[in-house]
């Protein structure tokens, strides 16, 4: 039950025999005209920036650095407190081991 089943490799059927390849010939066709170049492509248009988007981007850009900003420090501040919350901790420890040491 606990034992796994290994598969067993199949045998093969019959001799393996590589196929066989027969060269073709190649016949150039002097009569086809030839193919016409593509176009270039065209060139992505520039941005142009009004003074609108200009301060739609700084105002998003602001917006994004005070989040970030924001979220870092937060995150900061939690490592902070739960730091000291376990050097309090540990304080608390400490005093209640040697106060019962004193006791014996």
């Amino acid at each position: 039950m606990f034992r796994p089943k290994i598969p067993t490799m199949p045998t093969p059927t019959g001799l393996g025999t590589p196929p066989v390849v027969e060269p073709t010939a190649i016949i150039s066709n002097a009569g086809t005209p030839p193919v016409a170049p593509t176009p270039p492509t065209p060139v992505r248009p520039t941005v142009q920036l009004t003074p609108g988007t200009a301060l739609a981007l700084v105002g998003g850009g602001t917006a994004v650095v005070l989040v970030l900003g924001a979220v870092l420090v937060s995150l900061l501040l939690a490592v902070a407190i739960t730091g000291a919350s376990v050097a309090v901790c540990a304080v608390v420890l400490r005093s209640l081991l040697a106060s019962d040491a004193k006791r014996r």
